[in-house]
């Protein structure tokens, strides 16, 4: 399943297990309409075009992209960590990326 939602650009699909039933959830393409309808501005929204063809953001990469300061960036990298599209990896603050979830 992992392989085909690779091969086909979509999310990859959930997988979860609750109360003994094992279930999947699989998530379409996310479009501009969609992440406009989380609230997302258009930095956000450009960041993660980004995190799409390159697989990772850092702070500095996203603050570069955007032309913001270092407490924006982190404010708006937070926003899509809780909007559920972002999770970060790594530790500490040099070592700290953050892709699609």
């Amino acid at each position: 399943m992992i392989k085909y939602c690779k091969e086909w650009e979509i999310p990859e699909p959930e997988f979860k297990h609750v109360t003994g039933d094992f279930v999947v959830t699989f998530r379409g393409k996310i479009t501009e309409e969609y992440l406009k309808g989380l609230g997302l501005n258009e930095r956000q929204i450009k960041a993660l075009e980004y995190v799409k063809k390159q697989g990772n953001i850092t702070n500095r990469g996203y603050q570069e992209v955007n032309n913001i300061s270092r407490n924006t960036a982190s404010a708006e990298l937070k926003a899509m960590i809780k909007a559920g599209i972002l999770k970060s990896i790594g530790a500490g603050k040099r070592n700290l990326k953050y892709v699609m979830k």
